[in-house]
């Protein structure tokens, strides 16, 4: 049971407090099905007076967004209601009922991957003349009208299944993929984009290796150019692959010059190539988003695969940083809001010692302390999302906040964990009650994931001082 439905419901049945053994019976099966009810509104949010719309959502305090049920927003129009309503459908109907089961397997299968993509909701980032004629409107919205507060609803409610489902479903290609948006030939975006619908080809991006992770000017692996200049023959090893089993190209970081950010290529390898190895690695969360060892032993390239100039990727991989750190961003904020959502719930339904668990100040009190720093943060994804919006995501101002909102979305959703299994006590931490658990062992490559607080922390420094020099500033 999805656990929006399950606030909806939880109204219509009997308000008693319930024992640790109920809650049980009753929580263990968030993850099933549940067709979400349509709640009609007047007098909020409207075009014009009584004008009705139709939402769905969490009614329960801070469930959902502030603009869904409570606040106005400059941010969104109709055409985000709409979009946010088709999605909450999708999700809830195709994809939560099953994302346990496919977390649990290590992998969605093909017909769940062929339905989100013939959805509309995979790929927005692909240009609209290598996408399918019938997906150039998405919940009747056309194409070329969706901005980033569509896309930010998107990352939202595919946040609210286990975190590798979404990588499982298109998420390794949406980072895998960017690179050919920006610095492929059209001959190159034509041969490889179209078939990203019909899964066809799918992405993964390899940069992380053993001895070079948040330092990629330090990747080893190497390519050299063949001496009749046809191919390249790739050997190294590639660590934390998100997406490399089912993928069927790789594009991959190699070093074709000198040591340093200078010396670094972009491939597109082929991973049905002779020499090329894929070995799963089984971490706590996110086994579905099937993260891989790839080894790869004189391995032939062809020369066409080059993406931009030799020597010249640095700043391509650089570009891709921006919108993963933001999209990671949104799904702690997400996942930190289900913690609390799922603890407010259980703090009205477990009785102890002859009252409600919220009876009591002290467990108010850490419910309104996580729900302040969680729409505290969401308002400065919206804000952040404004500029992308104006001034796109390769703006110089927006990389250091995205930096900052990365670090604080890990804390919140790190401290929501905490709060949220407290409250629970021992249910908390048992696998299959709630969601909380499952987001406790995903939670890691929220944080470490498109890079680690210390790093990030380190470049907003960095970043924030160039912009405040630039600006004439004396420091």
């Amino acid at each position: 049971m999805s656990i929006a439905c399950y606030f909806i419901k939880k109204r219509s049945q009997s308000s008693a407090p319930i024992s640790a053994h109920q809650m049980h019976n009753r929580s263990q099966n968030w993850q099933r099905n549940c067709n979400m009810s349509e709640i009609t509104a007047k007098g909020s949010r409207q075009a014009g007076p009584g004008k009705e719309y139709k939402t769905t959502g969490v009614l329960a305090p801070w469930g959902e967004p502030a603009w869904f049920h409570a606040l106005e927003s400059p941010y969104y129009n109709d055409s985000h209601r709409r979009f946010q309503t088709y999605v909450r459908d999708f999700v809830d109907t195709h994809l939560l009922p099953y994302a346990q089961e496919w977390e649990a397997a290590g992998e969605a299968p093909l017909s769940a991957r062929l339905k989100f993509a013939k959805s509309g909701l995979a790929f927005l980032d692909v240009p609209k003349e290598y996408r399918p004629k019938e997906l150039m409107t998405v919940a009747g919205i056309a194409f070329d009208k969706l901005d980033v507060f569509h896309e930010l609803i998107l990352m939202d409610e595919m946040a609210r299944m286990p975190s590798g489902v979404p990588l499982a479903l298109a998420g390794a290609s949406n980072v895998g993929a960017p690179p050919i948006f920006a610095a492929g030939t059209e001959e190159q975006k034509r041969r490889w984009l179209p078939g990203l619908f019909t899964w066809e080809t799918s992405f993964c991006l390899a940069i992380t290796e053993p001895t070079a992770g948040s330092d990629v000017s330090a990747i080893r692996a190497a390519a050299e150019k063949a001496p009749d200049g046809k191919h390249y023959v790739v050997n190294g090893r590639k660590k934390w692959v998100t997406g490399a089993p089912w993928a069927t190209h790789m594009t991959t970081a190699v070093r074709m010059g000198e040591p340093g950010r200078s010396g670094i290529s972009l491939l597109v390898v082929p991973l049905n190539s002779p020499g090329v190895t894929i070995r799963k690695i089984h971490n706590s969360g996110h086994n579905a988003g099937g993260s891989s060892w790839v080894v790869l032993e004189d391995v032939k390239v062809p020369a066409d695969n080059l993406l931009g100039k030799e020597n010249g990727a640095f700043p391509i991989i650089m570009r891709n940083f921006n919108k993963e750190r933001f999209i990671l961003t949104v799904d702690c904020n997400r996942q930190a809001r289900i913690c609390l959502s799922e603890a407010l719930q259980h703090a009205h339904d477990r009785e102890t010692f002859g009252k409600p668990l919220a009876s009591n100040q002290i467990i108010r009190h850490k419910l309104a302390a996580l729900a302040r720093e969680v729409e505290g943060h969401w308002a400065w994804l919206e804000q952040i999302a404004y500029h992308v919006h104006i001034h796109g995501w390769q703006t110089k101002d927006v990389a250091s906040r995205i930096a900052l909102a990365k670090i604080q979305g890990g804390r919140i959703v790190e401290q929501a964990v905490r709060e949220s299994q407290q409250i629970h006590g021992g249910i908390g931490y048992e696998k299959g009650v709630t969601m909380t658990e499952q987001i406790s062992r995903d939670l890691r490559l929220k944080v470490i994931g498109g890079g680690s607080e210390e790093i990030l922390s380190d470049l907003a420094w960095r970043e924030e001082h160039k912009r405040a020099s630039d600006r004439g500033a004396k420091l």
